[in-house]
């Protein structure tokens, strides 16, 4: 393999092996501690323009397959792992990680000692960082100036949702699912329930939203800082009230802002598959899949019209929350799993049941009529 240097904006260099493609890349390094799934976890758009490591120590053991994408397009900014699996063993198998990677022009580095990296991001929050080119000569002093001069994109949810609308058909409650960088697996969920779905993109206004008379509106995760897409949070204010409205991970911070609660950045986010998360409702704990961040702060809630209803057992954040005058609850963690813990696929029906009950009582507010 040839050499690859990663480089942080703090000045500290991981030298090790090259592979997928040999172009170099900037992006913030972040990591995952989920200890499988990790096509999925490439592939999920909440992760655009960030460099993505793995602390469990080896990756790419069971290869690439056609079946576990959560998106088609790839915004993911470079991959970083101990060690590289380079003869994968899957019957599923149709290619190997570098293989993949290569061909999505996304570079990666391995054998390099991630625990240290683990550390350091814990330490010091998130870091920018480059991933050199293949057998890249470097300054490492002029590297670092780039990077801090360097400023990470905020268009991202631009770049990783849809530009024009589709349908996914069923004969089921009409639910418009609002794209900010959507996983697949949040489609699969809401089709399983036979569910006529409408996908929009994410600068879709609520004028647009209620023309299409849905029974329900699910806004879906994606990357970045909530308050870098207004429109959004002008929207949901659009929407809160009219129609009965579920929202994941970014979609659950646009719900929370648009209300009138704030945001702020966590110090190196919540990304893996094994994040314990307690129902307020119920006191029941679950383990859940999470990639975000940013979070809710907790104090702004209570100002406004929403309860929280699931904290983070790690550190206390908010995870859920729902509002005390409207059919409006969103949560921070993914529900749909994929990869990771299916203890909170039962908000699906929830959400199901929220929109039952809004048609029994046989108030259609779409177009701000009661019938």
């Amino acid at each position: 393999m040839k050499t690859r240097y990663l480089i942080l904006e703090d000045g500290t260099v991981f030298k090790g092996n090259a592979f997928g493609s040999e172009a170099g890349t900037i992006g913030e390094v972040i990591f995952t501690t989920a200890m499988t799934g990790y096509q999925e976890s490439i592939s999920d758009p909440s992760n655009c323009g960030q460099i993505l490591m793995f602390t469990y120590p080896m990756v790419g053991n069971y290869g690439i397959n056609p079946d576990d994408f959560e998106a088609i397009t790839i915004g993911l900014s470079g991959v970083v792992i101990r060690e590289l699996a380079e003869q994968p063993s899957n019957f599923r198998s149709t290619g190997t990680l570098s293989e993949f990677l290569n061909a999505k022009n996304i570079p990666g580095i391995e054998g390099i000692d991630t625990r240290k990296l683990t550390r350091i991001i814990r330490m010091h929050g998130s870091l920018k960082g480059r991933l050199t080119n293949a057998d890249e000569e470097v300054n490492v002093e002029q590297v670092v100036k780039e990077l801090q001069a360097t400023e990470i994109p905020r268009n991202v949810v631009e770049q990783v949702s849809i530009t024009r609308p589709y349908p996914s058909p069923g004969r089921g409650k009409r639910v418009v699912l609002v794209d900010f960088g959507m996983k697949h697996g949040i489609l699969r969920e809401l089709n399983k329930r036979d569910c006529d779905v409408i996908v929009v993109p994410y600068n879709t206004s609520a004028t647009e939203i209620l023309g299409m008379f849905p029974d329900g509106v699910m806004l879906s995760n994606g990357p970045g800082d909530p308050t870098d897409i207004p429109e959004a949070i002008e929207m949901v204010k659009g929407i809160i009230g009219k129609v009965p409205i579920f929202g994941v991970c970014l979609g659950h911070q646009l719900i929370s802002l648009a209300c009138g609660a704030t945001s702020f950045k966590l110090k190196f986010g919540h990304r893996g598959g094994n994040h314990p998360v307690k129902d307020l409702r119920t006191g029941k704990t679950e383990l859940t899949s999470q990639n975000h961040g940013y979070a809710i702060d907790a104090d702004s809630v209570a100002k406004t019209d929403l309860e929280i209803t699931h904290i983070a057992l790690n550190d206390g954040t908010v995870e859920g929350v729902r509002h005390t005058k409207f059919p409006v609850f969103c949560v921070q963690f993914h529900p749909e799993g994929s990869s990771g813990p299916e203890d909170s696929k039962h908000l699906f029906d929830e959400f199901i049941e929220l929109m039952n009950a809004k048609e029994q009582k046989g108030e259609f507010t779409c177009l701000n009529v009661k019938i």
